[in-house]
């Protein structure tokens, strides 16, 4: 299937952080051609609520959107999110809707409640040295898509993992309340068909953007403007023209916007080799890992 031909493209760099208002997460769309990526309500500090809102009733028309998180857990290695549970989802909307019903009473689209549930804590790494009796040794367990970025260079982390700077746990899981909240009124690829139009929502990893951008996966994150201008450039967009430091989460979403726009026509990236409709309605996959 052809790609859609999108007409603007955005990118959220996202927080799993405890409480409402997050300077984690940061939001840049841009448009067609050469015009640089702006952030959308420059001065606001987001919550994930407002996200959500955003997504819901401002996004405009025909936007490819890329949200900084994974949009499941692994289930290909073992052929079940919660082995050996009698209540473990089927496929990732079953997944999401399970996490945002235990975590429901939870504020600000927070999970705690979730991965305290006596039945899925067994399977997570989580602060304070509590490891579940599930949580294989190492780094844990890793979906399909984790391997292809491994491929390209990259260092992903288990989403059963929860511990330490690099880990995205936390994001993924509050990501998925929001996923189920948006009531699939903006498909999500691969879970959901790509529509020849309209607006898509997908996961992306800013450090996939930032290698097509020039960058090498140990020297992703961009703290300067001129950093930031260089890093456009590659990707065919306008300078932004920020002078100084600027801070890493703003340059993720601004530098993947910028790289959204070029790769959402590149046929490939929407076919991956070693994705399959099983693994697409389980796990998902990630936005340009090949």
């Amino acid at each position: 299937m052809t790609p859609p031909r999108f007409r603007h493209f955005a990118a959220i760099d996202w927080s799993g952080a405890i409480g409402e208002r997050q300077r984690g997460i940061a939001v840049a769309l841009c448009g067609e051609g050469h015009e640089v990526p702006r952030l959308v309500r420059p001065a606001h500090v987001w919550s994930r609520a407002d996200v959500l809102a955003w997504l819901r009733d401002d996004l405009p028309a025909d936007t490819l959107v890329g949200m900084d998180l994974g949009i499941s857990l692994p289930f290909a290695d073992i052929g079940a999110y919660f082995p050996g549970w009698d209540q473990t989802p089927a496929d990732a909307r079953a997944l999401w809707a399970m996490v945002d019903s235990i975590a429901a009473a939870d504020a600000h689209l927070s999970v705690t409640s979730f991965v305290d549930h006596d039945d899925v804590a067994r399977h997570f790494r989580r602060h304070g040295a509590r490891q579940g009796d599930l949580y294989p040794k190492g780094r844990g367990r890793m979906r399909m898509t984790e391997h292809a970025q491994e491929a390209m260079g990259c260092k992903p982390t288990s989403n059963f993992n929860l511990v330490g700077a690099a880990q995205v746990g936390k994001s993924s899981l509050t990501g998925m309340r929001v996923l189920h909240r948006l009531n699939a009124r903006i498909p999500v690829w691969p879970i959901d068909p790509l529509p020849r139009t309209g607006a898509v929502l997908c996961e992306i990893y800013t450090t996939i953007a930032a290698i097509a951008a020039g960058r090498s996966a140990a020297r992703s994150k961009i703290r300067t403007g001129a950093e930031l201008d260089t890093a456009l450039a590659a990707l065919d967009s306008r300078p932004y023209g920020h002078t100084g430091p600027i801070d890493d989460h703003t340059s993720d979403a601004l530098i993947t916007a910028a790289w959204l726009r070029r790769a959402a026509h590149d046929r490939a990236l929407w076919h991956p080799s070693t994705m399959t409709e099983k693994i697409a309605a389980t796990e998902g996959w990630t936005f340009g890992a090949q």
